[in-house]
Parts: structure tokens; sequence; C-alpha cells
């Protein structure tokens, strides 16, 4: 399945410049998110996750089918102040200053084999951080996933000692 046919792209959004690539239309057409899913799900097993680890928002909505498919946990990586029980954290660079990730301290448990999922590669900023947090707590990362990967945004160069599967890019 040629999943860029489900892909709608906004331009201009969230500013002028902007050609923003947007998976709801993935994500309303049933049979092409299962197939994202499942496509995940295959690379999951390659790799033999035994988590699924994934940064708010969409990659809750990208992580959590993976994680039930599997029959494994999913663990939330959210900004901070979002998350009620004890947390780490690890700070990461926008464009203009900084923002802050949080997970839970007994999310992932030392040597467990962790798959990182998100809807979008860009910069690697997010995922970066979101990997400190894991290695933090003793997790393996075996692996990223994402829906598309931004190659002209260069993000696989921060993430270039892990394993990356992207199901398009642009």
């Amino acid at each position: 399945m040629d999943l860029k046919q489900y892909v709608t792209t906004v331009e201009d959004w969230p500013k002028p410049g902007i050609s923003f690539k947007d998976i709801t239309s993935i994500m309303d057409n049933g049979e092409a998110y299962k197939y994202a899913t499942d496509q995940i799900v295959e690379y999951a097993k390659k790799v033999n996750a035994e988590v699924i680890v994934g940064p708010e928002a969409r990659g809750f909505i990208t992580g959590c089918p993976v994680a039930y498919a599997l029959g494994v946990g999913f663990a939330p990586v959210r900004k901070e102040g979002k998350l009620p029980r004890e947390v780490i954290r690890a700070e990461y660079g926008l464009e203009y200053g900084k923002d802050v990730l949080t997970m839970h301290k007994d999310a992932v448990k030392p040597g467990q084999r962790v798959l990182i999922v998100d809807d979008l590669l860009a910069t690697g900023g997010t995922i970066d951080a979101t990997i400190r947090l894991v290695e933090e707590l003793g997790g393996l990362v075996v692996g990223c996933a994402f829906l598309i990967e931004l190659t002209y945004l260069e993000g696989r160069n921060k993430l270039e000692n892990y394993d990356i599967c992207t199901l398009m890019q642009y």
C-alpha cells in the first residue's frame, strides 16, 4: 500500500513556508491505519521489542496500537507536569528555547528492549530526548519507528547509533 496517498499536505501551516504532513487522513482510513500499524508491528517483532515508548501526543496514536498488537506495555513520554508519579526528565532544544520531556521513573525496567514509536522524524530532538530517558532507566533502545521521515531536516543524523524504520520519506 502506498501510504503517501493517505497523507494530506497542508501548505503554510502552522506558519508560512511549512508544508505540514497531516497523518489524520491515515488514521481516519481504517485500512491505511491498520496497514501502517501492521508494518511497525512487523518491525517491532524483528527487533524483539518488549515495550513500546511514545512521546506525546502522536506517539500515543502510533505506539499504542503497536503495543496492543504485540501484547506488550506502552510507556508514555509527556511534557513536564503531565505525569502523576515520580518522573525523570530530559531537556531538549527547540527553534527558540528549550522544552522538557518526562517519563515515569518505573516505566522501563533495566535491560528491557524498547522500541520508540512516533509519527514523524524531523530534526530528531524529541526522539533524542526520549532515548536519553529510556537509557537513564537502563532500557535498551532496539529501534525507532516512524510513519514519516522529513529527510531534509536530517534528524537521522542525531540518531545515527540507532536502528530506524520509517514508512514514508519526504
